[in-house]
């Protein structure tokens, strides 16, 4: 995906409709710097597995050293996402593809670029259309750690 992408926050922008979502808009959120403690933190709560808990046991593992969970990385890429795409009633998922071309590790500084690729409006609800947003989550050499392909319900202005 190319580089000119607009950075903005929730927070600083009018709400987006389906009447203001077009196929190639884009996005770029702000980073997020992991660290150790993080990749520990979300380990022992959500994925308790020795290569996301110490660094010896990764050590010995396929990542060589310690390493993120992918539920991790998602979880960050959503916290990111849904803070530079300003979805009036949210970012609600129906359905998402995600894959992980690289591990997630202490020190990265994760950004995520997002850009609308499809609009169906639904047949049955005219209130509202499927928008499939492909996502790309990115360290700070732009190597790309996430892809999720993630289909949304985007309603109308009321």
């Amino acid at each position: 995906m190319p580089r000119d992408h607009r950075q903005v926050k929730a927070s600083d922008a009018e709400r987006l409709y389906l009447e203001d979502i077009y196929v190639g808009q884009r996005f770029a959120s702000a980073s997020h710097l992991v660290d150790a403690q993080q990749i520990k933190r979300f380990a022992r709560d959500y994925d308790p597995q020795a290569f996301h808990l110490s660094e010896e046991a990764a050590a010995s593992s396929i990542f060589g050293s310690i390493a993120a969970s992918g539920w991790h990385t998602m979880a960050i890429s959503m916290r990111l996402l849904v803070e530079s795409i300003p979805i009036a009633d949210g970012v609600i998922g129906a359905s998402a593809e995600v894959s992980w071309p690289k591990p997630t590790r202490p020190g990265m500084a994760l950004q995520v670029f997002s850009e609308f690729i499809d609009i169906k409006p639904s047949r049955s609800k005219p209130d509202r259309a499927i928008v499939t947003m492909r996502c790309e989550t990115r360290d700070q050499d732009s190597e790309v750690v996430q892809i999720t392909i993630a289909k949304l319900v985007v309603f109308k202005r009321p």
